[in-house]
């Protein structure tokens, strides 16, 4: 006879465990404590089974029937309830293992190790921002297109253009480890390519050729620090960038070889960075000596020679010039970069050495040293013509 839910909710425990028989192998078990659990019996391959089909009240009786008609069809073809429920479970437990945040966090463990900790840092705390908050807990075999690029709209609307780009691409690169782990199908953050809003590209102001007789004219008469003049006129002689330029210490400059070696961990693009040094450039480096040879920076903060120049002494000596908006020391790139290739430089050659990002990976590991005869010869000529310049405007 079938339960009802009279008999159900008036069932009284006892001294011992007992069963209340519902139809089709179903019943309801209650326990001394007053617990009521609902069981389904079932004989699979000659054998007898229990399978678990909820507690009472949390499961009512008509979803217990739910569940065990689902039982019985599994029965109709084949296969065993119980297992299939394991299984269930068992595919439970890989994807809450396998959601985006565990995933992610897997990554940027294998990963941090070939960064700087600032960049390491950044790039965890970016995801814990914007991106664990929305989809961390969600399976990543589950997570679509759609709810990615909602993910990172969030940023985007927020006006934080350059971060959302950012978050798309490192999202790209845990779903390829995904991939490569067995954990994904595929990377679907290729398909939110050109999804996302551009900035418009802000260059660096840059000196013009037409421009340089008169500001190498003030640089010669800069009234300002030695060092910073100094610094200048290195930053115009090798076109580095300032970061690279302020942190520089006297064991990355071997003078016999008319190179400046800067070590991957202090470049942009992670890659060893070879300076050939024209001998303009090695004289300015033995003026320095003499001011800062004994230190480990060649550019020493002047209030604490422990840690390198500041990053805004050289912007400030540049407004103190009059080039308020007229030039920074980045911009020296592009002047350079500009002025060498109408000379007719190899566009290769100039890109190389800017150190500007190798879009060949394969080439990426060893192309510190590419071009490097044709190079030499470059940065030699770079340095005459601006002598060149220099002393005619000192003629005039």
């Amino acid at each position: 006879m079938a339960l009802s839910y009279i008999t159900i909710r008036n069932a009284k425990p006892k001294e011992k465990p007992y069963k209340l028989a519902d139809t089709e192998g179903m019943y309801l078990y209650i326990q001394p404590n007053g617990r009521k659990y609902w069981r389904f019996k079932y004989r699979f391959s000659g054998k007898e089974k229990t399978l678990a089909l909820g507690v009472y009240p949390d499961v009512s009786l008509a979803e217990a029937r739910e569940k065990r008609a689902q039982a019985r069809k599994l029965l109709a073809t084949k296969n065993d309830p119980s297992q299939v429920k394991k299984e269930q479970k068992r595919q439970a437990v890989i994807r809450d293992k396998n959601n985006f945040e565990a995933v992610a966090r897997e990554w940027h463990e294998s990963r941090k190790f070939g960064w700087t900790e600032r960049h390491s840092h950044y790039v965890l705390r970016r995801l814990e921002a914007d991106i664990f908050p929305v989809i961390g807990l969600r399976p990543l075999l589950e997570i679509t297109a759609p709810e990615l690029l909602a993910v990172v709209r969030n940023i985007e609307n927020r006006g934080a253009l350059d971060i959302a780009h950012r978050a798309l691409q490192t999202c790209g690169q845990i779903f390829r480890y995904a991939v490569a782990t067995g954990r994904a199908e595929r990377d679907i953050s290729g398909d939110l390519r050109g999804a996302l809003k551009t900035k418009k590209t802000t260059h660096y102001a840059s000196i013009k050729a037409s421009d340089l007789p008169e500001f190498l004219r003030n640089l010669e008469s800069y009234d300002g620090h030695l060092q910073t003049r100094l610094a200048l006129r290195l930053l115009l002689l090798t076109f580095v960038r300032t970061t690279e330029l302020r942190a520089a210490q006297w064991e990355e400059f071997n003078f016999d070889a008319a190179e400046w070696r800067i070590p991957a961990e202090r470049m942009k693009m992670r890659e060893l960075h070879i300076v050939p040094l024209s001998t303009q450039t090695i004289s300015v480096l033995k003026e320095l000596e003499t001011l800062n040879g004994g230190r480990q920076f060649v550019f020493p903060n002047q209030a604490n020679p422990q840690k390198c120049m500041s990053e805004n002494t050289i912007l400030y000596a540049l407004y103190r010039m009059g080039y308020h908006s007229r030039a920074t020391g980045h911009g020296f790139r592009a002047t350079a970069s500009t002025i060498l290739n109408e000379q007719g430089f190899r566009p290769d050659v100039i890109e190389r050495q800017l150190a500007h990002a190798e879009r060949n990976k394969i080439r990426a590991s060893y192309n510190h040293a590419e071009y490097l005869p044709e190079r030499r010869q470059m940065m030699q000529h770079w340095a005459d013509y601006l002598e060149e310049v220099r002393e005619t405007t000192s003629n005039l």
